[in-house]
């Protein structure tokens, strides 16, 4: 049986007595319905699985902690997924799905469609709301590292950092002539993807500027929150988890 997972700040430490957050001690005792001496696995998203056992006492959750083991869940591509805002709960979907299909790194971008629009106080709520939805991907799916969710930026700003990187990068267009061909599995890669009603014309200008090349996942066009994900799954199978 799959052991619950439950990420904690860091640092841990062998031998630790870990008092456990009121969210994730209701989780365990009020939903998974865990009693006292039942194994629980914390992590601290520096790459190690921290086996331990619940203990139950005056109203708190506290987990002692035994021996770490290291995780091999990571891919060994390095991508960053530079995803434009999608509405309501397909922004959620999208970061979920790209932790558990191991995404680095998530930029959430402003586009010339984006139709979401945060100021300072809305964008600071929603970016530690993102940060939440991907711990809870990470606990379900086994990996020990936290992918990083970055602070909302606008799209040429992205796109003028992304050139001064080694990164490789690309951008989806359904009318590009061909798809990925990665030159080398060893550096980083950043794929762009637009919003609901694709990128503008000047997005792609700016993007293709900052040396993104355009590529294509078949005939059909791809629905934003399909986009990513869709080009994740290349990505590994090309030359990250699957290949």
């Amino acid at each position: 049986m799959r052991l619950t997972r439950i990420f904690v700040e860091p640092p841990l430490a062998e031998g630790d007595r870990v008092v456990l957050p009121t969210v994730s001690r209701d989780r365990l005792l009020s939903v998974l319905r865990l009693r006292e001496g039942a194994p629980v696995v914390l992590f601290d998203g520096r790459g190690l699985d921290w086996p331990g056992t619940l203990r139950i006492a005056r109203g708190e959750a506290t987990v002692e902690l035994g021996m770490p083991v290291a995780v091999e869940t990571e891919s060994p591509l390095e991508v960053t997924l530079a995803q434009a805002i999608a509405r309501g709960e397909k922004m959620d979907l999208i970061l979920q799905k790209a932790t558990e299909l191991g995404v680095a790194r998530i930029a959430p971008l402003v586009t010339e469609r984006t139709e979401v629009r945060l100021d300072a106080e809305r964008g600071a709520r929603r970016l530690e709301h993102w940060r939440r939805v991907v711990i809870s991907a990470c606990e379900q799916c086994g990996r020990a590292r936290l992918p990083a969710v970055e602070p909302t930026v606008e799209l040429p700003a992205f796109a003028e950092s992304a050139a001064r990187s080694r990164a490789q990068r690309f951008l989806l267009d359904p009318d590009a002539p061909g798809s990925f061909a990665i030159a080398d599995a060893n550096r980083p890669i950043v794929i762009a993807i637009g919003p609901e009603g694709g990128f503008g014309d000047r997005d792609l200008a700016t993007l293709r500027a900052a040396g993104f090349t355009g590529v294509r996942l078949g005939p059909r066009v791809l629905r934003t929150e399909t986009a990513g994900l869709a080009a994740l799954v290349a990505l590994q199978t090309i030359a990250g988890d699957l290949r």
